[in-house]
């Protein structure tokens, strides 16, 4: 297979061109022919006039690359190697959401064809692979996995707004359905991937590297998280004591803020939904995720209570959020948390203006229920800065004094102000 794919003799396709499939796309399409394929008609019709839809990619990455993008099932089927890389959402209830995975599977499926294989890329529970997704393939197909199709599994690992690590930059974790599926997997990954290559042992293996990868960072948050709101009934700034204590070797530099997104705030609960199953109650996941789901909450509160303490009256107070992202520097907003910190400062009656340089204000509104406004415009008794990026991070006291009424309050949820000397605002972070 993957001397087909270099010589160019066999296509490679792509299913889910969003911020993981679409610059893997690309960069597989410097060396093989690449079909790009996404549902979404404005997204495909965007990428064909080398526009990123997701705003991470320049135009000059789509130039000199071998590939169509397509929304046609039937160019699909010029593919022998599929590449799947669609969302895996939860749901209201956090569970797995994975109907647009087995939706993808059943795509594949329609034009899969003996000898081809296919490399599952969106975060899953271990299993999920060979018990969710291969079985709609045979159903769709007529083929017999391992006897006329190839399987694997190789989890993505691209950190949106993050210029310095690109894909070919970071290693990557490759497995297959076997031994002879595993090498040809790790050859055609290895083309693009300069970081290097790590070839698990089983699918279930390097679905569940993946899955402990954001878990991990998750339940770290969730311990500084905790401890923010411990230092802070103590009046003990969090940043100081992380920076003392950050003096020794092996101390681990995370910190507290809101978590969200589509892997950290999500991936735990594909563990723990798992690990029900097999009968077993997942107590520091779950307890992490209560924490860093309810920050926002809290966060809002506080804010609250400084008003409060101001001497604001709620009912004519004026909020100002800036951020509305699930990190700096991106335009994404998929469970972004700062709604939660939103929504709790509107229950509080509190007039909330929200604004935010890269997320789209029509998505926000369809997403969440309330859009952005162009610049702040009023005299606000609290100023939220929920999201660090880049045009936020210089702003001094000045700037917010210029914004902000009498004795109003400055939350700062990242600390990103926290050595400045903010003396003529009631200010207060995590």
């Amino acid at each position: 297979m993957y001397n087909k794919l270099e010589n160019k003799e066999a296509k490679l396709a792509v299913i889910g061109l969003g911020y993981v499939g679409l610059p893997i796309a690309l960069e597989f399409a410097k060396h093989f022919s690449v079909i790009g394929f996404d549902i979404n008609e404005k997204r495909v019709e965007m990428m064909k006039n080398n526009i990123d839809p997701s705003q991470e990619l320049d135009s000059s990455e789509f130039e000199g690359k071998d590939i169509a993008f397509t929304t046609n099932l039937e160019d699909l089927k010029k593919a022998h190697f599929f590449v799947v890389a669609v969302p895996t959402p939860i749901n209201e209830y956090n569970t797995p959401n994975l109907r647009p995975l087995l939706s993808a599977s059943e795509t594949v499926g329609k034009v899969l064809k003996k000898g081809d294989y296919v490399v599952f890329e969106s975060t899953v529970y271990p299993g999920c692979t060979e018990d969710d997704c291969i079985p709609i393939l045979e159903r769709e197909s007529g083929l017999t996995f391992k006897k006329d199709f190839m399987a694997g599994y190789s989890p993505e690992r691209i950190n949106p707004g993050d210029k310095e690590r690109k894909i070919s930059d970071i290693k990557k974790i490759v497995s297959g359905c076997c031994s002879t599926s595993l090498k040809e997997i790790s050859k055609t990954y290895g083309k693009i991937i300069t970081a290097g290559i790590h070839e698990a042992p089983t699918i279930k293996v390097a679905e569940a590297a993946k899955i402990i990868e954001n878990t991990q960072r998750d339940v770290n948050i969730a311990l500084m998280n905790e401890l923010s709101i411990i230092f802070d009934k103590m009046n003990i700034n969090t940043y100081d004591v992380l920076e003392a204590a950050g003096t020794k070797w092996n101390f681990l530099g995370f910190r507290p803020g809101l978590v969200g997104g589509h892997c950290i705030g999500v991936d735990p609960y594909y563990l723990t939904h798992k690990a029900e199953q097999f009968g077993y109650h997942a107590k520091i996941i779950n307890s992490g995720r209560y924490i860093n789901d309810s920050m926002g909450f809290y966060a809002a509160k506080q804010t609250v209570k400084k008003m409060l303490a101001a001497g604001k009256a709620l009912r004519d107070a004026k909020v100002l959020v800036m951020g509305a992202t699930f990190k700096e520097d991106v335009s994404d907003i998929r469970n972004s948390k700062v709604s939660d910190v939103i929504k709790e400062l509107q229950s509080y009656q509190v007039s909330v203006d929200v604004v935010d340089p890269y997320a789209d204000s029509k998505e926000l509104e369809h997403e969440y229920g309330y859009g952005l406004v162009d610049k702040p415009k009023e005299k606000y008794d609290a100023i939220v800065v929920a999201v660090n990026h880049k045009e936020y991070v210089g702003l001094t006291e000045d700037y917010f004094k210029s914004i902000a009424a009498k004795d109003a309050v400055l939350v700062d949820i990242k600390g990103i102000y926290r050595n400045q000397k903010i003396a003529d605002l009631n200010y207060w972070s995590l």
